[in-house]
């Protein structure tokens, strides 16, 4: 199960990764996401929710 919540965490970290990068216009160019300050904002944090949730499970004993 704790492989399961690291694997996860860290896709949901890829997605805000991807938020991020579209929300500035740097990946793709005729998306509604691009160029928009909501998608700059909740990109990053969606990111470090994945990274704390995969580190959280990859730390917690077994």
């Amino acid at each position: 199960m704790r492989i399961a919540i690291v694997v996860l965490g860290l896709l949901v970290a890829f997605f805000g990764i991807v938020f991020t990068l579209q929300g500035f216009g740097v990946i793709v160019s005729d998306s509604p996401m691009t160029n928009t300050t909501t998608w700059s904002i909740l990109g990053p944090i969606i990111a470090v929710v994945g990274i704390v949730l995969a580190v959280g499970a990859s730390r917690r004993r077994g």
